[in-house]
């Protein structure tokens, strides 16, 4: 069983989730061990994501669990079998491991909610935007490793506009419209693109205006991407540190409810259009 030095988030959330179902099944790790024929070093290994497991194991395991959720099951063994090699891949060794990591959630999305406070969500960001965002937060960067940030979330749009589009809501603050990343002609511009991307029927704009009384939601800004089962879904937020990729039950179901109570103090998708026209009125 080979060894991988550095599992995607998408391969160590497979182990994440066998090794949730040992726990809830209440055993050992020599125990899931003995049940395999293997050492209980290969299956901390494998519940590390750093080696794989084949489609049998991994039924196998959930058959021993006690697990009879089959819809779970055939999304864990497609999650291990899954041998896509995306057009993130062309990023490898160019951007660090989250670039990739997010465009392969993108990638086995459902759908995705989005709720942004400060900036405009990276999926409808026009290039003039993203570049001034990218050269702003790393003035030390020469301008190929700025183009090649640009590059890939032009890319990652193909979720949103490509031929086989995931769902899209993004519930955006009036702050995030008004801040100028760019110039004038650059903020008018980006105002454009967000009103054209809400055009599609699969993609939803809505609005948190600045004068809402009791809006205490500025620090809600996150990620939900949609799994093949509710279970799987993930919540992406940036922290001091990096990317942080939630996923555990309790967090998710807090981060749902959380979409919900700032989706529900925007504005409809009219009024939030009228809106955004008239900020492009005032540039």
């Amino acid at each position: 069983m080979a060894t991988r030095r550095h599992p995607t988030a998408r391969q160590a959330r497979l182990g994440v989730e066998l090794r949730r179902l040992r726990d809830s099944a209440g055993l050992k790790a020599t125990e899931a061990a003995a049940l395999l024929g293997v050492s209980s070093v290969q299956v901390s290994q494998i519940e590390s994501g750093v080696a794989g497991v084949s489609e049998e194991r991994v039924r196998r395991l959930a058959a021993n669990y006690a697990c009879t959720d089959t819809e779970l099951i055939d999304a864990l063994v497609s999650m291990a079998t899954d041998r896509t090699r995306g057009w993130w891949e062309e990023y490898r060794r160019i951007l660090p491991a989250a670039y990739l990591d997010l465009s392969e959630l993108d990638h086995h999305a459902t759908f995705r909610h989005d709720v942004a406070v400060i900036h405009v969500p990276g999926l409808l960001q026009t290039e003039a935007y993203a570049r001034a965002l990218f050269a702003y937060m790393n003035p030390q960067f020469p301008e190929s490793e700025v183009e090649h940030r640009v590059s890939h979330r032009m890319r990652r749009k193909v979720v949103i506009e490509g031929a086989d589009p995931i769902p899209y809501e993004a519930v955006i603050h009036e702050a995030a419209l008004r801040i100028r990343v760019a110039g004038r002609a650059a903020s008018r511009a980006q105002l454009t693109r967000i009103l054209e991307a809400s055009e599609a029927e699969h993609v939803a704009v809505r609005v948190v205006p600045f004068g809402l009384d009791d809006f205490a939601g500025a620090g809600s800004a996150m990620v939900h991407v949609g799994g093949v089962v509710p279970r799987l879904d993930t919540v992406v937020r940036d922290a001091p540190h990096g990317t942080a990729f939630i996923d555990s039950a309790a967090q998710l179901e807090h981060f749902r409810g959380l979409f919900r109570r700032v989706k529900q103090a925007s504005l409809d998708a009219d009024h939030s259009r009228d809106l955004i026209n008239g900020l492009i009125k005032e540039l």
